[in-house]
């Protein structure tokens, strides 16, 4: 097996929706068994970014919105997307900003990940925020947010009883509760 070749065979490509943030691809393949298929995937225009915040007393902050293709509340961390030509870092600052008023003076990246490979294109970036200061939060006006200031221990105890079920807060919690020697 090589991994640098491409075992499926795309015969024809449509779009059939397309709107600002994602773009629905339908594509008529061969597969790597030999017959043939079809495959969808949304491709996203923005690169997701999550923030895991700390504090000198060992909390984070979660945010709580209702997540509309769920059709329930969520608490995860600070995200938000990173629209094209803009660097993740600046992203991780501004939804950090936005979404909790935090100011962060130490940033490390610290995590990659794709958040549904087998039927989108989605790249996540996770950055962890250290160093804080509080300022006023500045939500978007399609951000309905609650925001809770929780011990790290207890927000990776939601993860734990898949309570923080969003991907990008669940690996960002792991990762930082591993680094941290939690």
């Amino acid at each position: 097996m090589n991994e640098n070749q491409n075992p499926w065979k795309i015969l024809d490509t449509e779009i059939p929706y397309e709107n600002n943030w994602i773009k629905v691809v339908h594509q008529n393949v061969i597969n790597p068994s030999g017959g043939s298929g079809i495959y969808g995937t949304v491709h996203f225009k923005n690169i997701a970014v999550g923030v895991v915040p700390i504090d000198s007393d060992e909390n984070t902050w979660l945010v709580g919105q209702y997540r509309f293709p769920l059709n329930e509340y969520s608490w995860e961390i600070p995200e938000g997307g990173c629209p094209n030509g803009e660097e993740v870092l600046d992203t991780a600052v501004r939804e950090l900003k936005e979404e909790t008023g935090l100011i962060a003076q130490k940033w490390t990246l610290i995590s990659k990940l794709h958040t549904s490979n087998s039927v989108c294109n989605e790249v996540a970036y996770i950055f962890l925020a250290e160093d804080l200061s509080i300022s006023e939060a500045e939500p978007e006006e399609t951000e309905q947010l609650a925001l809770w200031k929780i011990p790290f221990k207890e927000a990776l105890q939601m993860v734990l009883e898949d309570k923080i079920t969003d991907s990008m807060s669940v690996a960002g919690i792991l990762k930082v509760a591993r680094l941290k020697g939690y």
